[in-house]
């Protein structure tokens, strides 16, 4: 007896000990996701699973087009004072156009040639010393459609940064966006997730007009309008602003933002910006000191402090009295980049964590039946071949739920059924192999070779069936969204896991046992009455 168990001990190999690691590594690391333990990486579980938010968000692309003429603006008022070319006040006509006076001829011709080289999708009409800008009908198109792509770009990167495991962010249709969120329960949570999500984030330094402002709360917009100027509400104060409608500069210019606190310890927003926003900045403060430039966040005002000098850098900071809360998702939504254009919301429902239960136990009980036949398929049929099999079976499925879980990886209803079609595939392998080494057996072959030949004859099918299926899963991943992304990983991750369980593990079991098989009983060993030569 004791020398069996030397016998079996000098047969493990590298098969086996890689096998045994694998099984290792995949009970430890699944553990925190099937205990739902507070330590540890763990598997998300999605929408469908664990209830959340389900959104259809229209998007307001007109807004957009109003904001590329004002972004322009600021160009052309830029260039201009860079080029010391100069003009009468830049004006904004309806929202579709720009217009401006030069006031010396010779700057005509430099003026044009600046103005066509630097605004690509613009159209210059010049009346004398009269000009107009306006965007083609082409620019006008693809700032809609920039306008989309942006919006749902931006909304994936705000809940990305806000913590949430894989939202589901998609266009639908031509100008609507779809928005999943799993794990939210409370209407605390839904309010502060559809903030962030809504919010335009449409940072601009604006001018405050010092000649006029002293008597904005009687003046009517439309007076306003007729100077070049836009009135805006103070955030937290009934006290009202009249600022230069062109901006100084806006958030585009912007490359972060991050929360910070005051000499008060309130918390306040710290943002930088890029090369050319800190040069504009820069010469603005340096050529408007002793007067007020106002930061505003989607039309209101949270400051407008006096410039006492020159401020170079290209550091800003916003106070507002903010909640720590608050500061945190308005840099996020900074961060993230604003919306071209404002979102609405056009249908929203919740769904229940208890519906999520619901599916949670249907799949859990469909996989567990379908695991508990084919465990018992394989007993019944191929004897401790089918035991080995299964064995593998059993890492696999341990292995897929620590992979998973390490890389936070969402879990969907698709997904579990991924896993269930991983479980065929991964027995499937070992079928193939199986009948191979009973059919060697049947011809004859000593049990050592008919496994080494099984193996060696099943492994080309094997490995050209899950390559081409993992290529299709790939590809699903790849221009899938949400659920699909879900299927596409846990098939991938379930193919990669078999092959290593599959045919490494099994191939090293049956090394390691050899010894103990009995040609006399391979109806025990491998399900078949004829007795083979070993």
């Amino acid at each position: 007896m004791l020398l069996k168990r030397l016998s079996l001990v000098k047969t493990l190999n590298f098969r086996v000990i890689l096998f045994a690691f694998a099984l290792i590594f995949g009970v430890v690391f699944s553990i925190p996701s099937l205990t739902q333990s507070e330590q540890g990486k763990k598997i998300t579980l999605g929408l469908d699973l664990q209830g959340g938010l389900h959104m259809l968000l229209g998007i307001k692309s007109e807004i957009a087009i109003e904001s590329r003429i004002k972004s322009m603006a600021a160009s052309v008022k830029y260039i201009f004072d860079d080029e010391e070319i100069i003009f009468d006040e830049l004006r904004m006509v309806d929202g579709e156009k720009i217009t401006f006076e030069l006031l010396d001829n010779d700057d005509v011709t430099k003026a044009t040639e600046l103005l066509k080289k630097e605004l690509e999708g613009t159209a210059l009409s010049q009346n004398g010393l009269k000009f107009s800008l306006a965007m083609t009908e082409a620019e006008t198109e693809r700032t809609k459609l920039n306008a989309i792509q942006q919006a749902v770009d931006t909304i994936r990167n705000r809940l990305n940064e806000f913590g949430l495991a894989e939202p589901t962010v998609a266009k639908q249709g031509e100008d609507k966006i779809l928005v999943e969120v799993p794990g939210i329960k409370t209407q605390e949570d839904e309010q502060r997730i559809r903030e962030l999500i809504a919010r335009a984030a449409h940072l601009q330094l604006m001018a405050v007009d010092e000649e006029r402002n002293a008597r904005v709360s009687t003046m009517s917009a439309a007076e306003a309008k007729s100077y070049g100027n836009v009135i805006l509400p103070d955030v937290n104060t009934p006290e009202k602003y009249l600022l230069r409608a062109i901006p100084v500069l806006d958030g585009s210019m912007l490359t972060d933002a991050k929360v910070g606190f005051d000499e008060s310890n309130q918390p306040v927003i710290n943002f930088t910006l890029n090369g050319q926003g800190a040069k504009i900045f820069g010469d603005f403060t340096g050529k408007y000191v002793g007067k007020r430039m106002a930061v505003v966040l989607d039309n209101k005002v949270y400051s407008a402090p006096n410039i006492n000098e020159r401020i170079g850098g290209g550091r800003v900071q916003i106070s507002g009295r903010f909640q720590l809360s608050e500061a945190h998702d308005l840099a996020i939504a900074l961060r993230s980049g604003a919306l071209l254009a404002p979102v609405y919301v056009m249908e929203k429902r919740s769904v229940g964590p208890s519906l999520g239960a619901d599916s949670i136990r249907s799949s859990s009980l469909a996989l567990m039946l379908g695991f508990v036949l084919v465990v018992l398929f394989m007993i019944l049929y191929y004897g401790m071949a089918g035991v080995v099999a299964n064995v593998a079976l059993i890492g696999n499925l341990f292995l897929i739920l620590a992979i998973m879980s390490l890389f936070g990886a969402t879990l969907t209803l698709p997904g579990m059924a991924g896993i269930v079609l991983t479980v065929g595939m991964a027995v499937d392998a070992n079928v193939i192999i199986n009948e191979r080494i009973r059919e060697l057996l049947h011809a004859g072959k000593s049990i050592g070779k008919a496994i080494e030949d099984g193996y060696s004859n099943a492994f080309t099918a094997i490995w050209d069936a899950n390559v081409t299926t993992l290529i299709a899963a790939t590809v699903l991943y790849a221009y899938g969204t949400g659920a699909i992304k879900g299927f596409a990983l846990t098939m991938s991750i379930g193919i990669l896991a078999s092959m290593l369980t599959a045919i490494v593990g099994t191939h090293g079991i049956y090394q390691w046992i050899l010894p103990k098989i009995d040609k006399n009983k391979l109806g025990f060993w491998f399900g078949i009455k004829k007795e083979g030569n070993k």
